[in-house]
């Protein structure tokens, strides 16, 4: 493999959702978790799980499975919390993602990345960035800051920010 081949490869983490694998860009995970006690914060959206205590530090949690259109995560020795980054208005959000259970990290060049299918798909295009080839299955490749709309994240990026310090008004 030459050094322009090594280039073009990516790492990914693949993460089951129900029946389903997705995956995220290995650069926008920080760390996997074990499920730990997430505290429900009043008026957040339904997906948003509400936060956890990171060292210190509040990270809000969103379930994938409630915001993909899935029955909500239920808790089970495989379920865990992936750090990830998303990026809202030029600022590095940190927030949690709920998954089923961690899979693998997993090279893959752009040969073996097809672009999203444009229908019968349960969850909406905006969020995905290819299905990724994998044997005879699939892998639903997601972009970390298209997830979530900035109003979402602005709005996680709160509960770090009050937990923390006052914010200046813009």
């Amino acid at each position: 493999m030459g050094i322009a081949e090594a280039a073009t490869i990516t790492q990914y983490l693949t993460f089951r959702l129900d029946d389903e694998v997705f995956a995220f860009d290995i650069s926008k995970v920080r760390e996997v978790l074990d499920m730990t006690t997430i505290t429900r914060v009043p008026g957040m959206p339904e997906f948003m799980r509400g936060a956890i205590n990171l060292r210190g530090s509040v990270v809000p949690v969103f379930d994938l499975r409630m915001r993909f259109g899935m029955s909500m995560t239920e808790n089970t020795i495989n379920t865990c919390i992936i750090i990830v980054e998303a990026t809202a208005d030029d600022e590095t959000v940190i927030v949690g993602a709920l998954a089923d259970s961690v899979q693998e990290v997993l090279d893959l060049e752009p040969a073996q990345i097809e672009p999203a299918p444009k229908l019968g798909m349960r969850q909406r295009a905006e969020f995905i960035t290819g299905m990724g080839k994998q044997g005879d299955g699939f892998i639903i490749m997601l972009d970390m800051d298209r997830i979530f709309s900035a109003d979402e994240l602005v709005q996680a990026q709160g509960l770090e920010d009050n937990a923390s310090q006052p914010q200046a008004a813009a």
